[in-house]
């Protein structure tokens, strides 16, 4: 950060003043603290007088804010995204249709980076396609799947985020945010998202079980009655 950046807050009262010894300012770590937390919700989308209405009432406040908004926005598992050319996309999934392009770029499977590269987002969401289309599914038809998954898991989204706000954040904001119980909330947004994770996985397993299950039933049925009627 630059001298004229760290004046600038200074002035605006974002900063505490350096103590001055012999016409020199020593910053302490509280200091670059303060620094790193307006650095942090900047980078959130909050501009200048945001951030001055927030750490004039509360230093502990912006924290809080900010330690919430990590919770809510932490990756699950993080991935390391891939960059791949053009030509390995083609080696591995072959010529792509305009129509499945498109869809492949509003589901953000892969994000142009100009001079054909592309940036895998989900490695392991791109490999899951690669294996599919190994198994004679053809690509156009595993990507309405991925589109039908992605709405289905927006509306289960919102229902634990709806959840979340109906039984935690709306006691917790009636009973007038108590300072001592900011970190039970925080925690507790940490924990709902794994225990999202676990129970759709869970039902998920149960559900396509059943459906394998009856499906193939039906199949095994009418292999029966034709194999009977073959030798009748």
């Amino acid at each position: 950060m630059s001298v004229r950046n760290i004046r600038n807050h200074h002035s605006r009262g974002l900063l505490p003043a350096p103590e001055v010894r012999a016409r020199v300012g020593y910053y302490s770590a509280d200091h670059v603290a303060r620094l790193r937390l307006i650095q942090d919700l900047q980078a959130d989308g909050f501009n200048l007088a945001a951030i001055e209405r927030l750490l004039s009432g509360s230093d502990g406040l912006a924290r809080q804010l900010l330690g919430l908004r990590h919770a809510v926005t932490a990756p699950f598992d993080p991935e390391t995204p891939e960059v791949l050319t053009a030509e390995e996309l083609q080696a591995r999934f072959g010529e792509v249709s305009t129509k499945d392009a498109e869809r492949v770029r509003k589901l953000k499977l892969l994000v142009s980076l100009g001079d054909g590269r592309f940036e895998v987002p989900s490695p392991a969401l791109l490999r899951a396609a690669e294996e599919v289309i190994a198994l004679g599914i053809p690509l156009h038809a595993a990507l309405a799947l991925v589109e039908r998954m992605s709405r289905d898991c927006d509306s289960i989204s919102r229902g634990f985020t709806r959840l979340f706000l109906k039984e935690l954040w709306e006691p917790f904001e009636q009973s007038g945010q108590p300072h001592e119980r900011w970190d039970e909330l925080i925690a507790a947004v940490g924990g709902l998202r794994p225990i999202a994770s676990e129970a759709l996985l869970a039902l998920f397993k149960l559900s396509m079980t059943r459906q394998l299950e009856g499906a193939f039933g039906e199949v095994i049925e009418q292999q029966a009655k034709r194999k009977k009627s073959a030798s009748a």
